[in-house]
């Protein structure tokens, strides 16, 4: 049986609302969390970007959920070595139970810096490569790396957990995926799609934790909710590689413009209906996934937590 996790929105909340949302997550019976990890959020209207490593020192003290960043990307504004030490102490944080997510992630938060956003196939060789560094690095010994993306002297990470923190490796397309099942401890995807869970296991994955995640939006007015979600996450409609390659919340908001009401309508589970909710979770575990996080959009945050705890999960989880 799949374990059911909450997914908390770093774009969206600020610190002290996403440790409370991690307490009712816990309270509610999910299991587990996933944490996303952004410069900007997409669009002003989400309004939050807090440091995630921040955030997941106070969760390790809040709480005594597993969880993981969905994702971090450990190539172009943060080098690996330093995602590394901020991993691993995270790790030492929270006992061991912090899992790295990683993707070759989107302009939107890599390219402040003034490097040239490179393409997807760059973006994979480099990905790959700051997994090595960071492996290298948890296992406490001194790292010296003179690779094709990086330069690492010398370094040697002191604080560092009993195992090795374990790094999933997140895939919407099949190159991504093919790296994730050949050096991966595990795999992360957005959509319910057995093909590429089946790509991954095939690949070289096999009996590795496969995770993905959605969005909800719940709320007694279906109408409002549809609303809500119109507002603060249209972006998660547009198309193709504009998530990868549009540099700014701004550029975000213009092509936004072209999702309508009536295709949140259409795509997103909205309301209080518990056999939507039910069936957008299950089509997860029908795919095949290990853990399933859910994450809800807007303020009615305590609202969820109790239709989720009390009508939601029972179905999810009993036998």
């Amino acid at each position: 049986m799949p374990e059911y996790g909450y997914f908390l929105s770093c774009e969206e909340f600020g610190p002290a609302d996403l440790i409370e949302q991690a307490r009712m997550a816990e309270q509610a019976g999910f299991r587990s969390l996933w944490i996303s990890d952004h410069f900007h959020p997409w669009n002003d209207a989400q309004g939050q970007s807090p440091f995630v490593w921040s955030v997941l020192g106070a969760l390790s003290e809040a709480v005594s959920l597993p969880v993981e960043t969905a994702v971090t990307c450990p190539t172009v504004r943060t080098h690996p070595a330093v995602i590394a030490q901020a991993a691993a102490t995270t790790a030492v944080m929270t006992e061991g139970r912090f899992r790295l997510g990683v993707g070759s992630g989107e302009a939107l938060n890599e390219h402040i810096l003034g490097h040239v956003w490179p393409p997807a196939s760059v973006r994979l060789e480099m990905l790959e490569e700051s997994i090595q560094i960071m492996r290298r690095l948890f296992t406490g010994e001194e790292v010296s790396h003179h690779g094709t993306h990086y330069t690492v002297e010398n370094a040697r990470l002191y604080t560092v957990p009993d195992e090795p923190v374990p790094i999933d490796i997140s895939g919407f397309g099949p190159a991504a995926t093919a790296l994730a099942a050949r050096v991966g401890d595990g795999y992360i995807t957005m959509m319910p799609e057995a093909s590429m869970v089946e790509q991954f296991r095939k690949g070289g994955g096999g009996a590795k934790l496969v995770s993905g995640g959605t969005k909800v939006c719940y709320g007694t007015d279906r109408d409002e909710a549809i609303r809500t979600v119109h507002r603060l996450w249209a972006n998660q409609f547009l198309p193709g590689e504009l998530a990868q390659v549009l540099p700014s919340p701004s550029h975000f908001e213009q092509a936004q413009t072209l999702v309508t009401e009536d295709m949140v309508r259409d795509k997103a589970v909205c309301g209080d209906d518990v056999d939507e909710h039910v069936a957008a979770l299950s089509a997860f575990a029908d795919a095949g996934f290990d853990r399933i996080y859910v994450n809800q959009i807007g303020p009615d945050q305590r609202g969820f937590f109790d239709f989720y705890r009390t009508k939601v999960l029972p179905q999810l989880t009993q036998d």
